[in-house]
């Protein structure tokens, strides 16, 4: 099968999902900038999900540049990553309307290292594919940054009850001040 479907489809899930996520963004009813201040979370954790799914984006299209054609197990594949990447509307409003309180941000860190999971899992059922000779192993390298990211991800799930972002409530309210 040719890829053109997979990553039309890709992206369209990709656009919807940060779509999805400006939605969350509710304009104040007030005219003053103290009506931002319930915002400012909220807008931070857009913020970083925004920029994690222009990474997912990127690395997508620039893997799929390889690629050549797809089968079934490759289809599934790409749906395992968007079900994983279509959670972070959920978690990223989450985690903002509770200031980023332990269990929110540690549901996003799981999030997160599942969209890392099933990246890599692509990627391997691609190679499988179409084979350890082809371009798509040397375009991905060895992927010293998506192994470090999957330890990261592992590793943040946890601190985030040991190290509340309590403080990040004082610091908003103190910036519109």
């Amino acid at each position: 099968m040719e890829k053109g479907r997979l990553t039309a489809f890709s992206d369209g899930v990709i656009a919807i999902i940060i779509t999805i996520m400006v939605l969350e963004l509710k304009v104040p009813h007030a005219d003053n900038l103290a009506a931002l201040r319930p915002l400012i979370p909220v807008f931070l954790s857009y913020i970083l999900s925004f920029i994690y799914l222009g990474i997912y984006w990127n690395n997508h299209h620039h893997l799929f540049q390889v690629v050549q054609y797809v089968n079934g197990r490759v289809l599934w594949s790409n749906l395992h990553l968007l079900f994983w990447l279509s959670l972070i509307p959920f978690v990223t409003a989450w985690m903002g309307e509770n200031y980023f309180t332990a269990v929110p941000v540690a549901f996003y860190g799981g999030v997160l290292l599942l969209s890392a999971i099933a990246y890599a899992l692509l990627t391997v059922t691609l190679i499988d594919h179409h084979g350890k000779d082809s371009t798509i192993p040397t375009a991905i390298g060895r992927d010293f940054k998506g192994k470090v990211s999957l330890a990261i991800y592992a590793i943040a799930i946890p601190l985030a009850f040991a190290n509340r972002m309590d403080s990040l409530n004082s610091l908003t309210s103190e910036v519109i001040k």
